[in-house]
């Protein structure tokens, strides 16, 4: 008689057989293609408590089980200042899905949540110098973030529409500020609807961003550009089902000669210098 799986099994299971072709194969195709992943890396994996961050989580101990490519994963939390209620549910789901998270505390939320302008911004950037700190400490050379394609298309959209700029999201990053770490997204080319569909077939519920900013967001008493920015690109879709794979695929075929000014490593460029040159 066949052994009857876990839950926790079940929901491995779902990911590399049921959405294997929605979450696994993107994911390997992610590391694949823009070399995510070497041999040697000693990869802090950032959970947040969110849906994105626990599916990378379980992704790569899969990963990490059957790669042939040897690297070392860890996995931890940065409690910015959750409330206990959500506190527990995130240790609880990290118990459910078997992450062995080590969890540490900060007081990112505090001091984020007291600026009256971006506190988003400053809470994101505190979070990283968090993030890649502990990730020092435990001897890592990369943090691996929860990123996904539809964070790299609203993401481009939005310095389009609204910061008057064409940049994009790279799939990686080498650190400014910590020498040798480097930043990677390997649910760079997973689709948001299918991470949904994966926590909701598997009846998860996972952390939303449980900041007191963002809690406003989401039951509509505020707006966001992301949100704005969403609801742009659904309102396209309708009208043009590949409007989202067209700006993925644009950020990956631009072409600077056809641009008046572009900067390059910190460094600007106006089209007059090399006009005339053959």
């Amino acid at each position: 008689m066949a052994r009857e799986l876990t839950r926790a099994q079940q929901i491995e299971r779902s990911i590399i057989k049921k959405y294997r072709k929605e979450l696994w194969n993107p994911f390997t195709y992610a590391v694949n293609r823009y070399e995510l992943i070497r041999a040697g890396d000693a990869i802090a994996v950032c959970v947040s408590g969110g849906k994105d961050s626990m599916l990378l989580a379980k992704l790569m101990q899969e990963l990490h089980r059957h790669t042939a490519v040897p690297f070392d994963v860890k996995y931890i939390v940065m409690d910015p200042g959750y409330a206990p209620e959500n506190r527990r549910r995130l240790e609880e789901n990290a118990a459910l899905l078997n992450i062995p998270a080590e969890i540490f505390e900060s007081d990112v939320f505090a001091v984020a949540n007291a600026q009256e302008k971006n506190p988003c911004y400053l809470c994101a950037r505190m979070r990283r110098g968090y993030l890649y700190a502990k990730a020092r400490e435990l001897g890592c050379n990369k943090i691996a973030l929860g990123h996904h394609f539809n964070d790299v298309i609203e993401t481009t959209l939005m310095a389009l529409l609204f910061g008057a700029q064409l940049q994009g999201m790279m799939p990686k990053l080498h650190s400014t500020n910590f020498p040798g770490m480097e930043l990677i997204r390997p649910l760079y080319c997973v689709h948001e609807d299918d991470i949904i569909a994966w926590a909701r077939y598997n009846g998860l519920e996972f952390l939303r961003c449980a900041c007191r900013f963002t809690e406003g967001l989401e039951t509509g008493e505020l707006t966001g550009k992301r949100r704005q920015t969403k609801e742009l690109i659904r309102a396209l879709k309708k009208t043009d089902p590949n409007v989202e794979k067209s700006i993925f695929n644009a950020i990956h075929e631009l072409s600077l000669d056809t641009f008046p000014a572009y900067k390059t490593r910190g460094v600007e460029h106006f089209f007059l210098e090399t006009y005339d040159k053959p």
